[in-house]
C-alpha cells in the first residue's frame, strides 16, 4: 500500500518516516490564500481555525488525490494537512519575517496557546474515484515565562521560526521554552498520527500495511 504524502513539509515528511512510512512527497498546487478568501467571502466572515485548517488539508490533499487518480496507477492514500496556531483571540499562520516573529514570541512568553491541525486522507485506486475522509485535531502548548529577549532574538536569528505555523517547533529549536503540550503530541510536530490512522482505518486501510 502507498502513501503519497500531500506536502513537502520536513516536518510532516519526518513524522511519517518515524512511525514506519516512506512516503512519496507532492506539492499541491493549491492557492491557500485564495482558498481562504474565497471561503471567508461564502461565510460573510473568517472561517474559525479549526473550519480553515480542515478546508486547506481538504484542498491540497484533494489537489493531489485527483491528479494521481488521473495520471498514474497509484494504489494506496493521500495525506494532506494545515496547521494554524491560536493565541489570545488572534490566529497565526507562519510569521515569514523576524520581526513578526519577534513580535510573536514576546506575546507568547508564558501564555497558552492552541495549535489547530486539519487532515484529509483520500483512498486513491486505479479505476475508482477518490473517496476521502477527514478530521481536525488540537493541542495546547504553553510556553516559559521566563524567556529572555535574548534568547527570542538568538531562536529568530536562527531562521527557523519563520516558516512554521505560530512561529515555534516543539520538536527542534523550539522546544526548550515550551513547558507544557497537551494532547496529541505529533499534531503540534504537523499532523497527529493517530488521527490519520483512524482516517486510514475509516476508509479500509489497516495502518500497519502502510509500513515500509
Amino acid at each position: 500500500m502507498r502513501v503519497c504524502l500531500a506536502s513537502t513539509s520536513p516536518a510532516r515528511l519526518m513524522l511519517l518516516r518515524q512511525a514506519g512510512i516512506e512516503p512519496l512527497t507532492q506539492s499541491p498546487d493549491v492557492d491557500e490564500d485564495a482558498v481562504a478568501a474565497a471561503a471567508a467571502a461564502e461565510r460573510g466572515s473568517d472561517l474559525p481555525p479549526a473550519e480553515l485548517v480542515l478546508l486547506l488539508a481538504r484542498a491540497k490533499a484533494a489537489a493531489v488525490a485527483h491528479d494521481l487518480a488521473a495520471s498514474s496507477d497509484f494504489d494506496g492514500i493521500v495525506i494532506g494537512g494545515d496547521s494554524m496556531f491560536a493565541l489570545g483571540g488572534r490566529v497565526y499562520g507562519k510569521p515569514y519575517t523576524p520581526e513578526e516573529a519577534t513580535r510573536r514570541w514576546v506575546e507568547m512568553r508564558g501564555a497558552t496557546g492552541i495549535l489547530h491541525s486539519g487532515h484529509s486522507v483520500f483512498r486513491v485506486a486505479p479505476g475508482a474515484a477518490p473517496i476521502e475522509a477527514t478530521a481536525t485535531a488540537e493541542a495546547s502548548v504553553t510556553f516559559a515565562d521566563d524567556i529572555t529577549d535574548a534568547e527570542i532574538a538568538a531562536y529568530v536569528a536562527s531562521g527557523e521560526p519563520l516558516h512554521v505555523a505560530g512561529a515555534f517547533t516543539v520538536d527542534s529549536l523550539g522546544g526548550a521554552f515550551i513547558t507544557r503540550v497537551e494532547g496529541d503530541p505529533s499534531t503540534v510536530v504537523g499532523m497527529s498520527l493517530s488521527t490519520v490512522r483512524r482516517l486510514a482505518a475509516e476508509l479500509g486501510v489497516d495502518w500497519t500495511a502502510l509500513w515500509s
